[in-house]
């Protein structure tokens, strides 16, 4: 038990002082505008998202930026009247693109990507986004500023996250710190560190840093694919990935089970379809996560202390985040509870995929894609 809550207290001592400052709240993408104001297309697939997209598309062509802009949605073979509702809005600036089948190999998402990017054309910066953001009208110039002033590839940012029920104030924050604590902020923003990763919710690229890596295509069959995006543009340029406080998701999570499956949807993708990564990680995440409060319930003397110290000193770690959420500081010491449902929703990824059922999104599978 005592070397338990050693190695449980050196994991901690390290995480804290020695893995990224991950626990920070920051960056955060500032209000800014560019010096120059190059053409930018914004493309987002959409796949069923009647009651979101006219949202998100009047945010995007609402923004403030002086230089040319154009909205491209692909419609992703909805079924809900997605298409119709854009087309309504009947702005000339919006661009609605009627999807055609999936080839072999392609991820659903990225395939609708590929098809807004050809409507494109040769703009300059291109933003990727999601049919369930909504953007304050300073973003788009607050990303342009950014990938100017210091020379970027590719600019990335962890949009907010609905935390309105009783399911996401409980689980949506720890979903957030553990994406840090996966890919630490400062190594991603790090030229000299292989650390790569980008949010999904918003990606500004360069055209010529995705014609260098091959286009989208060299990404097609990524399940996680805005990581594998920003891994691909960081091996030959910059990136930085933070916080958002201009753009907002409104896609909910009313129900435990809703995040369940949100998790469960990716993450044995994570662990490269991996039992022995699955094996190793939930012996990491429970000797990190679980023992130092049942050490420090259950043990005595050194392992007590030890159990006790690393409680505290992850509670302190979660907090920055709960600010970020404004939620109560009293969620910090129960973070090993939420670790555990994360744990078992992975565990349940796995499962999935050994019962055939694979990655399922909005009536789509996809079985043996790559992650």
């Amino acid at each position: 038990m005592t070397t338990v809550a050693v190695l449980a207290l050196l994991i901690w001592i390290y995480l804290l002082f020695a893995h990224g400052t991950f626990w920070k709240a920051g960056p955060i993408l500032s209000v800014a505008y560019p010096p120059s104001t190059p053409p930018v297309a914004i493309v987002l697939p959409a796949r069923d998202e009647a009651p979101l997209i006219e949202a998100t598309l009047r945010s995007l062509l609402a923004q403030d930026y002086s230089g040319p802009f154009r909205v491209i949605l692909t419609d992703d073979d909805s079924t809900d009247g997605t298409a119709d509702i854009a087309r309504s809005i009947g702005d000339p600036r919006l661009t609605v693109v009627t999807g055609t089948k999936r080839p072999a190999g392609w991820s659903g998402k990225l395939w609708a990507v590929s098809q807004g990017l050809v409507v494109a054309g040769d703009a300059e910066l291109l933003l990727l986004t999601d049919a369930d953001i909504v953007h304050d009208p300073a973003h788009v110039s607050a990303l342009v500023a950014k990938i100017q002033r210091y020379g970027l590839d590719l600019v990335s940012e962890m949009v907010k996250l609905t935390c309105d029920s009783l399911a996401e104030r409980a689980l949506v924050p720890a979903f957030v710190f553990f994406f840090q604590l996966l890919y630490p902020f400062a190594w991603v923003n790090d030229g000299l560190r292989a650390t790569a990763a980008a949010a999904g919710g918003t990606i500004m690229i360069r055209r010529r840093a995705l014609r260098r890596i091959g286009g989208i295509e060299s990404v097609k069959g990524a399940l996680i694919d805005d990581v594998a995006l920003a891994a691909a543009v960081k091996k030959g340029g910059r990136i930085w990935l933070g916080h958002s406080d201009l753009a907002r998701s409104v896609r909910p999570y009313p129900a435990v089970g809703d995040i369940w499956r949100m998790i469960a949807r990716t993450a044995f993708v994570q662990l490269r379809y991996s039992m022995l990564l699955l094996a190793a990680t939930t012996v990491g995440m429970a000797l990190t996560w679980l023992a130092p409060p049942a050490l420090a319930l259950f043990g005595h003397g050194a392992a007590f202390w030890c159990g006790l110290t690393a409680w505290l000193m992850l509670a302190a770690a979660y907090l920055p985040t709960l600010r970020r959420f404004g939620r109560s500081p009293l969620w910090a010491p129960l973070l090993p509870l939420i670790a555990a449902f994360y744990m078992a929703a992975t565990i349940g990824s796995a499962v999935n995929h050994y019962r055939g059922r694979g990655v399922a999104w909005k009536g789509r599978a996809y079985v043996g894609i790559a992650g």
